[in-house]
């Protein structure tokens, strides 16, 4: 099992969450965040150019079985970025070991909690 954490530009999260849906992946957690990695979004106020420090994103978790990680990262890189180049702040996608998962309702564990 595999946790997949998505960081994309706000505007993305619709596209996203379809191209996620069409790849048979429904189960997802959303979270507005705050952050910046090499995006440089600029401002003009009072006539100064400001450089504010956190920019408004999108956060995805994604619990997967193995065999749902590269389908799951595909979908998220084609909907996520802009154009076919794409550009600075499209977002980051970290994969990580995921231990245990337990559904609550049940008590099923593993994979089949997923």
């Amino acid at each position: 099992m595999k946790l997949i954490t998505a960081i994309i530009q706000e505007d993305k999260l619709d596209e996203v969450r379809e191209a996620l849906i069409a790849a048979e992946i429904g189960r997802i957690t959303v979270t507005r965040v705050d952050g910046h990695g090499q995006q440089e979004d600029t401002e003009i106020y009072r006539g100064l150019v400001v450089v504010p420090n956190l920019i408004p994103k999108v956060e995805i978790k994604i619990g997967v079985n193995e065999e749902f990680v590269e389908i799951a990262v595909d979908a998220i890189l084609n909907a996520a970025r802009h154009g076919e180049e794409g550009k600075a702040g499209d977002g980051k996608i970290f994969i990580a070991p995921l231990e245990e998962c337990i559904r609550i309702r049940t008590g099923e564990r593993g994979g089949d909690a997923v």
